[in-house]
């Protein structure tokens, strides 16, 4: 029996961000009755261990969900619990599975702990996290040295992103035997109900508006999104989609772009009926990716295999999924100059669909995703 402990998420079916959509679909679609798995969720009240079946059991840690030293607690006593667990329960050739940046030095000196038990320390780094714009100079100096010391405590380094992966191959060379590629993968969604339905739940007609989906945070390009689209004379609409009610943002790009005297521009607070937001990103008439920091974005993902038009951020992160599938744009007027030219749009937007789903298909299913984790977790 495998077992495999995972680290660092909200939770398991929980609907907040990547790595909640993550670990939800990893778990969910990796059937194989000899592994179990572990998934860590934070929690503000005291709590036991849940089982949801045979192999996935629920670890609540207790901290207050808000702030970044809080998520540094979590990490920490995420880490604690599980040397604890193993322990107790003899459990033998364990794999930790680490998600995100979190821990600064907590792993490195736990890093014999852990190995004396037998177990195999792996650490995703997501994306550059210190380039978030949200962080002060305390806190991005914080990712910095928790980025070094996390990744030289672990074994196995999985990158989300081809980006990732060369970035940690230019600044760490002695890491480079490390690294594993793994993206993110897409769900196949059933359209079980009355698209035209759900579309008009939302207020959207088919083909008339462009799409955003994503956390209402900077550094996801909303701003300079809103300032290109409000400058265009595109005859469709931009329907943003993301955490309205939980972001302290969002106010502060309402004041800043002025984007509610455009009678275009609609946001919608999150949707998390995957079939729903399956149908609203099919029906769009083009999604716009604005993502600078990260890996390989579920979003991105997703849109790659329902929405025939994509308009991405010109980053390597995206440029590596996207291929030439996908239109980019480095600043506001490069937007604009393409949101004005639906002529071309129009033009190239069943071709790039096609190539599009193609990509997905070739690299992005479940399927595939799985069996490289399979591959880890040997």
């Amino acid at each position: 029996m495998k077992h495999i402990f995972i680290l660092g998420s909200r939770g398991y079916h929980v609907n907040y961000g990547g790595w909640e959509t993550f670990v939800t679909n990893l778990v969910d679609n990796y059937n194989d009755s000899n592994t179990k798995f572990y998934i860590s969720k934070i929690t503000n009240s005291d709590e036991e261990i849940t089982k949801v079946n045979n192999n996935i059991s629920i670890i609540p840690i207790k901290v207050n969900n808000q702030g970044s030293f809080n998520m540094f607690l979590y990490s920490v006593k995420s880490i604690d619990f599980v040397i604890k667990y193993i322990k107790e329960n003899n459990i033998k050739d364990a794999y930790i599975y680490i998600l995100g940046l979190k821990s600064l030095n907590y792993l490195s000196i736990k890093r014999n702990a852990l190995k004396k038990l037998g177990a195999t320390i792996i650490v995703n780094p997501d994306g550059l996290e210190w380039m978030r714009s949200k962080w002060g100079n305390i806190a991005k100096t914080f990712f910095k040295v928790s980025e070094r010391m996390m990744l030289k405590a672990s074994d196995i380094i999985v990158c989300d992103s081809l980006g990732i992966k060369d970035y940690i191959k230019d600044k760490y060379p002695k890491l480079t035997n490390k690294l594993k590629y793994i993206a993110y993968g897409s769900n196949t969604i059933s359209f079980k109900d009355d698209e035209n339905k759900i579309l008009k739940e939302y207020d959207l007609v088919k083909n008339n508006y462009c799409l955003m989906v994503g956390r209402c945070v900077p550094e996801n390009n909303y701003e300079l999104v809103i300032n290109a689209f409000m400058q265009s004379n595109i005859d469709k609409d931009l329907v943003i989609i993301s955490n309205l009610d939980s972001s302290n943002y969002y106010n502060e790009l309402i004041t800043k772009t002025n984007c509610l005297s455009d009678s275009r521009i609609h946001f919608i607070n999150g949707v998390y009926d995957q079939e729903k937001l399956g149908v609203i990103r099919k029906k769009a008439y083009l999604y716009i990716h604005g993502h600078s920091v990260g890996g390989t974005n579920p979003s991105l993902i997703e849109a790659l295999s329902l929405t025939d038009l994509n308009i991405l951020y010109d980053v390597s992160f995206n440029r590596y999924a996207g291929e030439d599938a996908c239109l980019y744009f480095k600043d506001s007027h490069s937007l604009t100059k393409l949101l004005n030219d639906t002529n071309y749009l129009d033009s190239v937007k069943a071709r790039l669909g096609k190539e599009a789903k193609l990509i997905v298909n070739n690299n992005f299913t479940w399927d595939i995703i799985i069996n490289k984790y399979k591959e880890i977790f040997k």
